[in-house]
């Protein structure tokens, strides 16, 4: 299989984002288990499950090329603009202060807070430790596994630039995670998911012209547009949200 990685960087970058985010999510859960329960329990758990989602890719990805590729990236297209759309959706109006921005220390105090009520962990094997990490791995990692196979089954060749983007989010935060114990609170998870948010959005309409037949100006660059018109709108729609918020708490406490 040729690889043609000069076209491949949008498959990278939105991997790479996308998967940023949700390992950031389940290392706070991860980082809670280890401290609270001990580190074994939390690496068995979070480990079977890595091992359980490569497992995911290695069998879906090949699959995928036995399906005729126009039906693939018009499936594929659909369900990846709806899930941008929902990332876009929730960062608009967390943007817009509608809804409470996500916080990681907040996330990994309730997390510390539930396992230390249940217990400390025990010599042995800690099944709630092991299960807790395995869940969150898998909880986040499936997202991450579908991010992969859509940006991978875009076109011939993509899966592999996916899988490198979202294994460099993987060692990144793991990395961060070693060093730091900590969350990651600082980085902006909400601008991280806005960004991602109108990667997939147009990665979805993209290819979903390209299942039904249309040609895009410019093929491959014309995602670059895309994604600058999903990211005017966007822009624009967050005052808009703030506005109608404001309006709208204002009926109420009359």
């Amino acid at each position: 299989m040729i690889i043609h990685w000069a076209h491949a960087w949008p498959s990278i970058a939105a991997a790479f984002l996308a998967s940023l985010v949700e390992f950031v999510e389940a290392l706070t859960v991860v980082l809670a288990v280890g401290t609270v329960r001990g580190w074994r329990g939390a690496l068995i758990g979070s480990g079977g499950a890595v091992i359980v989602l490569l497992a995911i890719v290695a069998a879906l990805g090949p699959a995928l090329t036995r399906i005729p590729l126009d039906v693939v990236q018009l499936a594929v297209g659909t369900l990846l603009l709806l899930f941008g759309m929902r990332w876009l959706r929730k960062a608009i109006l967390r943007s817009a202060r509608v809804i409470p921005l996500h916080d990681e220390d907040a996330a990994y105090a309730t997390e510390t807070e539930l396992l230390r009520r249940i217990g400390g962990g025990r010599a042995g094997w800690d099944t709630v430790a092991i299960a807790t990490a395995f869940k969150i791995t898998m909880l986040e990692g499936l997202e991450v596994v579908f991010i992969v196979i859509a940006v991978g089954a875009g076109g011939v060749g993509l899966l592999i630039p996916a899988s490198v983007g979202a294994l460099a989010a993987l060692v990144l935060v793991v990395l961060f995670g070693v060093i730091i114990h900590r969350p990651l609170a600082s980085i902006p998870e909400n601008t991280l998911k806005f960004v991602v948010g109108i990667l997939l959005t147009a990665f979805g309409t993209f290819w979903i012209g390209e299942g039904i037949g249309l040609g895009w100006p410019g093929q491959d660059w014309s995602i670059l547009g895309l994604v600058a018109g999903f990211l005017v709108i966007a822009l624009l729609t967050v005052p808009l949200c703030r506005t109608r918020a404001g309006a709208h708490a204002a009926v109420l406490n009359r």
